[in-house]
């Protein structure tokens, strides 16, 4: 990497490799778009017209780029100094940007796979703010530059992050885990697109028609019964073959590790690489995520909860919270006690149970949620057609003891406890969260009674944090034990509601 600086020795340049990345990036969209282009343009031109015209667009596109990045490189430089990093860009009008070092909150490392080849890493240089000021890129500079910085930036006294736990690697890499890969909703997401790019492509190709005849000659024997049944199981098969794909690239040479002087970092990518960083002194808890499928294979993931994680809109789709991906439940308990740093998970402690009113509650609302259209069917039915009648019966069916087991099964999710210096709080069904907030990251109180709860003396009281989803909530909770489970969780910031009332209970 080149250190020429331009106003004073501490001035860095980006590496001077970032002309060929664009070259090359370009060159690929150009002989990605060649074929159809020269296809196209034959009819009128012939072919060596067409091949000469094609040619020389691309040669001016890819020039253009890589003379437009050569620009960039020349006119951009950074440097990380002993207060601030700034980074300098433009060439009319130069861009100054600039970073406290003590509001750094992430240096993140990422390289797709041509970068990989050439030895380059991207920099992102963040606060965690939503605010897309709030982060600088350096795109791209040499792996050992970016690891450079990454230990500088978030360097950090020694002494911040004590405790009995071990250092070095915490989890690494078990090929046993990708079997809960297919039972996450990216598998049925995944089939479903599939089905529609193919028809897309197919409009595109303008033989849409000829694909719905070619579908339609392989079932035409076929009761529709199991023909429908037939292209979901297809459409299914395709979303798994997806969804394993997907985590093999996200989750391949996944390790955590805790290094000195406090900092949890994932290291995950089989063809993008990733590099994310979660300095423990941030860290208010952790988030025991459980979607149903993966709840009911027995597995778990751990998210983070810690202050500087919120992302801008470039980065919101990076996972920079998830610290493991879908285990085994008692391992992700293991781990998420090694990251806190705690001889047993306040996770797995025992939670109270929430009153009966709380199932009614969630009885009711699942019901009406089915009933609601099925009224709606058999009104169109008897005015419209018959057909609908069949419809909503089909709906009432399958619908009701669904939705009856799905609340039932949210009801038994809900619990809250205090566990040492951690308040929990479980919730949710097709997404069960068990959330063990440190007390001390609890910034403040929020109760809510709606008429209906009221009156089933019951209550909602949710912790405002800074860190993670900044608020976590034990939904229905009796209304004397929702407020004394606050109030015991930070002793004095629910007083003041407490007297205003006079009784805990109304």
């Amino acid at each position: 990497m080149s250190t020429d600086t331009g106003d004073g020795p501490d001035w860095r340049r980006l590496h001077p490799r970032t002309v060929l990345v664009s070259a090359l990036v370009t060159a690929g969209v150009v002989a990605g778009a060649a074929v159809p282009v020269t296809v196209a343009l034959s009819g009128r031109l012939g072919y060596a017209g067409a091949i000469a015209r094609v040619v020389a667009g691309a040669a001016l596109l890819i020039g253009c780029t890589a003379a437009g990045d050569y620009i960039r490189w020349r006119r951009t430089r950074y440097r990380a100094g002993p207060e601030r990093v700034d980074l300098h860009t433009g060439l009319l009008l130069v861009k100054r940007r600039s970073l406290a070092r003590e509001r750094i909150r992430s240096v993140d490392l990422t390289a797709h796979p041509l970068l990989r080849v050439l030895g380059l890493v991207t920099v992102r240089i963040g606060t965690g703010e939503q605010s897309g000021e709030s982060a600088l890129e350096l795109d791209p500079v040499a792996r050992a530059e970016g690891e450079r910085l990454r230990r500088e930036l978030l360097d950090r006294s020694a002494g911040e992050a004590a405790g009995p736990h071990r250092e070095g690697k915490l989890a690494a890499l078990d090929i046993r885990w990708i079997r809960y890969a297919p039972l996450s909703f990216a598998a049925p997401m995944l089939g479903g697109a599939a089905a529609g790019g193919v028809m897309q492509i197919s409009d595109w190709a303008g033989a849409q028609a000829e694909v719905i005849d070619w579908v339609a000659d392989r079932f035409r024997d076929t009761p529709l019964v199991q023909a429908v049944l037939g292209l979901l199981a297809l459409a299914l098969a395709a979303g798994v073959v997806g969804a394993l794909g997907l985590w093999t690239e996200m989750w391949w040479n996944y390790r955590l590790e805790r290094e000195p002087g406090g900092t949890l970092r994932v290291r995950r990518g089989l063809l993008t690489s990733r590099s994310l960083s979660v300095e423990e002194a941030r860290l208010r808890g952790v988030d025991l995520v459980e979607p149903l499928g993966v709840r009911l294979a027995g597995a778990a993931r751990v998210d983070a909860i810690a202050t500087g994680l919120a992302q801008d809109e470039e980065a919101r789709g990076a996972d920079h919270h998830t610290l493991l991906p879908a285990v085994p439940r008692p391992l992700a308990q293991s781990i998420a006690a090694e990251v806190l740093r705690e001889p047993a998970p306040p996770t797995g402690a025992p939670l109270t149970a929430h009153p009966p009113a709380a199932r009614g509650r969630r009885l009711r609302r699942a019901l009406t949620a089915v009933l609601v259209p099925v009224l709606v069917q058999l009104l169109l039915g008897a005015l419209l057609t018959p057909v609908l009648l069949w419809t909503a019966l089909g709906c009432a069916v399958a619908g009701l003891p669904l939705a009856v087991a799905l609340a039932l099964d949210a009801y038994r999710s809900l619990g809250h406890t205090l566990s040492g210096g951690y308040l929990v709080t479980r919730s949710g069904t097709l997404r069960r969260s068990t959330a063990a907030l440190r007390r001390t990251g609890v910034i403040g109180w929020t109760v809510r009674q709606s008429f209906f709860q009221r009156r089933a003396g019951l209550l909602s009281v949710t912790a405002t944090t800074a860190a993670g989803g900044g608020a976590y909530t034990a939904y229905d909770t009796d209304a004397s034990e929702g407020l004394a489970f606050a109030s015991e969780a930070v002793p004095g910031l629910l007083e003041p509601f407490l007297e205003r009332t006079g009784h805990p209970g109304r």
